[in-house]
């Protein structure tokens, strides 16, 4: 049963109800660093950590922590395991870090973290709380990288660094570096998902 109900959650977080294309979160980091599959997966992997350990720490103090400063300490226990991940960073990927920039230090404001401490790790043990957050930042993950891998091969013709299309700079698209196409592809996957999941609703409902 606890092998179902693992399952069971990482198919929901990944899929059925992922965090950034179901519950919209995560959003401003989405667009900002899914230039490039290298930056998108070491995010990815960092606020999947962050979520994680920080689901854990709660889920465990969840019966010590008065609720009425409940948020002030999930900050705190969070705002501990982004240092962690900044300083890791700084010390063995220093030259993603400097291309991160302050978006490592801004994954504490990152939704995605704090819904899964108020949604699943303040009534959930700490073992299928870590689970549970490891899981949506995975598909927070998930979709950065097919975010960046769109972005990448088509503004820079690499995929991770290594060249793929060879052409002249002047032929790829320019715009699929800047911002505004994150959003246009992450809003194009949000509407493919919500109308599948209308029509599978419909479908269910004759």
């Amino acid at each position: 049963m606890a092998a179902e109900k693992l399952s069971a959650n990482f198919k929901r977080n990944m899929f059925t109800e992922n965090q950034v294309l179901r519950a919209i979160l995560g959003i401003c980091s989405s667009l900002a660093v899914t230039n490039t599959m290298r930056n998108s997966l070491v995010m990815g992997l960092g606020v999947a950590f962050v979520t994680g350990l920080s689901s854990l720490t709660l889920s465990a103090m969840r019966e010590v922590i008065p609720h009425r400063i409940r948020m002030l300490v999930q900050t705190l226990v969070i705002a501990v395991y982004v240092i962690l991940v900044d300083l890791l960073l700084q010390a063995y990927l220093p030259e993603v870090s400097k291309q991160l920039g302050p978006y490592v230090g801004l994954i504490i404001t990152n939704c995605i973290i704090m819904g899964r401490a108020e949604a699943y790790a303040q009534s959930n043990p700490p073992i299928p709380a870590m689970f549970d957050g490891f899981f949506a930042g995975l598909g927070y993950a998930m979709i950065l990288l097919m975010v960046s891998f769109i972005r990448e091969l088509l503004g820079f013709g690499t995929l991770f660094g290594f060249q793929v299309i060879h052409t002249a700079p002047e032929n790829l698209w320019t715009i699929m570096i800047m911002p505004p196409a994150a959003f246009f592809i992450i809003g194009s996957m949000i509407w493919f998902i919500s109308a599948r999941a209308a029509r599978k609703a419909a479908a269910k409902a004759k």
